[in-house]
């Protein structure tokens, strides 16, 4: 599989590094880049060709992943309005809807919009899909094979679920960073030294995490296995469920939902 990069920063090179970790050649792959820094650190890294702007390899690959920053994608992808026929637009730029990424790139409409999270720097991450009708099968398992390799993927039925995506798992890993660390900001309150409260938090976190996804129970039965009646687990569970945290919480998301809409409606904004 043959594919272009947009942008060489974090998450292209996560891309390009599970990639070529799941058998596709560095040859071909190529990342259009214009800091030469970076450039470097990408041809040492991986072997793959970086140059400062569209080439032949940008024209001869399969699939062109747009990799920048959001606010930036309109500026970059306007050098390629004209190159992009016959290949599948794969945008991992935040926010940015495709009928403004269509309109940018003159009307090319063989997009795969995605929303991938930070964990997948770590190959641990998962990333949320979506694609027009128009839009066939090969593209959609092609596009499918490039996030997939830096973690799991889910597909949704509507370019604006990628909202609710957007909150619960690219969000999603500051909420659990915050739990952890809060959850060490308790046992440090209640007397345990810095590092060992750390430790046990961030292992109660990884741990609980591993075995909600390896069980074919919901985390809510796990839960319940844990909770004793009149337990320490319950004593803690009911001060959530006092204070009303669960529906903070949803507000909190929901939140984080709105904010996203908001920020693709003023991405894609003419003037």
């Amino acid at each position: 599989m043959r594919v272009a990069f947009l942008g060489g920063g974090n998450m292209a090179s996560a891309l390009i590094g599970g990639l070529v970790a799941r058998g596709v050649k560095p040859r071909e792959i190529s990342v259009i880049e214009p800091l030469a820094a970076a450039r470097r650190r990408l041809a040492a890294r991986f072997k793959v060709r970086a140059s400062a702007a569209p080439d032949a390899r940008t024209g001869a690959a399969e699939a062109l992943v747009l990799a920048v920053k959001p606010q930036d994608l309109r500026a970059a992808v306007a050098p390629l309005a004209s190159r992009v026929a016959g290949l599948l637009v794969v945008s991992v730029a935040a926010g940015i809807r495709i009928g403004d990424l269509s309109r940018w790139l003159g009307g090319h409409r063989r997009i795969v919009r995605c929303m991938p999270n930070t964990p997948a720097l770590i190959g641990a991450g998962i990333t949320g899909l979506y694609a027009p009708a128009g839009v066939k099968r090969a593209d959609r398992r092609r596009a499918e094979r490039i996030l997939g390799a830096v973690g799991e993927t889910v597909w949704v039925a509507s370019e604006s679920l990628l909202d609710p995506v957007t909150a619960v798992s690219a969000s999603g890993p500051a909420y659990v960073f915050w739990f952890i660390e809060q959850l060490a900001a308790a046992g440090e309150s209640l007397g345990l030294a810095p590092e060992v409260a750390r430790k046990l938090a961030l292992h109660t976190a990884l741990g609980a995490s591993r075995l909600a996804a390896q069980s074919k129970e919901p985390p809510a039965v796990l839960r319940e296995r844990v909770t004793s009646r009149g337990g320490t687990t319950a004593a803690a569970l009911a001060v959530f469920e006092e204070a009303g945290l669960a529906a903070q919480f949803r507000r909190a998301v929901e939140a984080a939902s709105r904010r996203a809409a908001e920020m693709g409606e003023q991405l894609g904004r003419d003037g």
